[in-house]
Order: structure tokens, then C-alpha cells, then sequence
């Protein structure tokens, strides 16, 4: 059995696997720290022991490293008024940060 777990980072429910890159909502991380820990863990599979938080795991916890910060695809949002001459493009990318899950930690 695998090993991962569900984590909640930027309000949104992430699942990750060790020695995976995933893309998250923007992090605030200052210049020096190359680590994020992610307390909020749903849950948490570990060999064939399941663990489910209510609503986290207690004890648990996944260590990170961040690999820097990148854009996401252009998203365009077109508005039109027909027979008014009202047009409106406006495009946006959203910035994602990289990170690495180094390890799943659980506490007993």
C-alpha cells in the first residue's frame, strides 16, 4: 500500500505522496526559510493503517520543500454587450507556489 495523505494549504484540499511536486496557492514564505510543514492533515494513509481527522489528524504533519513560485495558464474573461459597442478582455494568471513533500510525519 501507498503512502499519502490530504492537506489542506490555501483553502483548498491538496493530496500528496512523498518525493511529489505539487502546485499550491500562493504561499507567503520568506527568502530564507526552504521549508513548509502543513498541520492540517484530513487524512492520513499510512502502509494499511487509515487515519481520518475530525477534522485533522492530530499528530500529523507534512514537511515540504519550496521550490519557488510560477504562473498558471492565462485565463481570459471576455464580456460583450451586443448591439451596444461594449467590449471587455481581461486577462489573469494566477500564481502558484512549488513544493516538494520531502516526508508524512505522524506523531503516536
Amino acid at each position: 500500500m501507498s503512502t499519502f495523505a490530504i492537506v489542506e494549504a490555501g483553502g483548498k484540499q491538496v493530496r500528496v505522496e512523498p518525493n511529489q511536486v505539487v502546485d499550491v496557492e500562493r504561499l507567503r514564505v520568506d527568502g530564507a526559510a526552504k521549508e513548509v510543514i502543513f498541520n492540517k492533515v484530513l487524512m492520513l494513509q499510512k502502509g494499511k493503517s487509515l487515519e481520518v481527522g475530525n477534522p485533522f489528524v492530530k499528530g500529523a504533519s507534512v514537511v515540504c520543500e519550496y521550490l519557488g513560485e510560477e504562473k498558471g495558464p492565462k485565463v481570459i474573461s471576455f464580456k460583450l454587450k451586443r448591439r451596444k459597442n461594449y467590449r471587455k478582455k481581461i486577462g489573469h494568471r494566477q500564481i502558484f507556489s512549488k513544493l516538494r513533500v520531502k516526508e508524512i510525519q505522524l506523531q503516536e
